[in-house]
């Protein structure tokens, strides 16, 4: 789902990190307010996570990416503002170093990855297991759907993002300045993918180490309380 640099109007990425800029000063703040000396390294843990599955991607046509990104998880272990600080990151660890994700599209892809997917994924697991006890399938269940979801609506984004280029930036006889790709092509070929594909991954990862976490490690489930990561 990377972004890279070119396929985006210096216009569009613009925006972009104008969107993403208040989540990241307010996710800074909350992030001081709510970690203590115990969480703060499980953020490292989880971003690093994050960066590696993120490694592992497909190529898909128009110019991305398709891969588990694990910010669910975070979101869910940690709160989604955590999430965002997290993820935000490892995308740009591997823009700079690693040239996946353009440097210029970086706010784009920090609005679908560390944003749009974390508190999506982690609004539709709370909907799921409320106040289910810890021990309940319901955690693991409504994380596995919530990383699903999730992804999908970022990938929904970034399809988007893509399919208004050729719109909107083009030259007088109509030739796209950038992604060449209009929505008709753009969403087809990200959801096709990431239905199928990338989605389930989320699912699986995020589901499997909930379930892991629930038997093995359920204190970091509730590490941080609710009111304090939602407020």
């Amino acid at each position: 789902m990377h972004i890279p640099d070119g396929y985006l109007s210096p216009q569009t990425c613009a925006v972009m990190y104008g969107v993403a800029t208040p989540f990241w000063i307010i996710a800074a703040k909350k992030v001081k307010e709510t970690l203590t000396t115990k969480t703060v390294p499980l953020l490292s843990v989880f971003a690093a996570f994050s960066f590696v599955i993120m490694m592992f991607n497909a190529p898909v046509p128009g110019g991305t990416t398709a891969h588990a990104v694990g910010g669910t998880l975070m979101a869910i272990v940690l709160g989604p503002w955590a999430a965002t600080i997290g993820v935000s990151a490892a995308l740009l660890i591997q823009a700079i170093f690693f040239g996946d994700g353009g440097i210029l599209a970086y706010g784009a892809n920090c609005f679908n990855m560390a944003i749009v997917l974390p508190f999506v994924g982690y609004g539709v697991y709370k909907l799921i297991a409320k106040d289910a006890p810890i021990d309940s399938p319901r955690h693991w269940i409504g994380a596995a759907i919530g990383g699903y979801i999730g992804i999908n609506a970022a990938a929904f984004c970034a399809a988007v993002e893509f399919g208004i280029q050729p719109m909107l930036f083009h030259t007088a006889n109509g030739t796209p300045l950038y992604c060449p790709y209009g929505l008709s092509q753009s969403i087809p070929g990200m959801m096709i993918a990431h239905l199928t594909v990338a989605g389930l991954a989320e699912a699986f990862v995020t589901g499997g180490v909930i379930l892991f976490l629930q038997k093995a490690m359920p204190h970091l489930l509730t590490a941080i309380k609710p009111k304090e990561v939602t407020a």
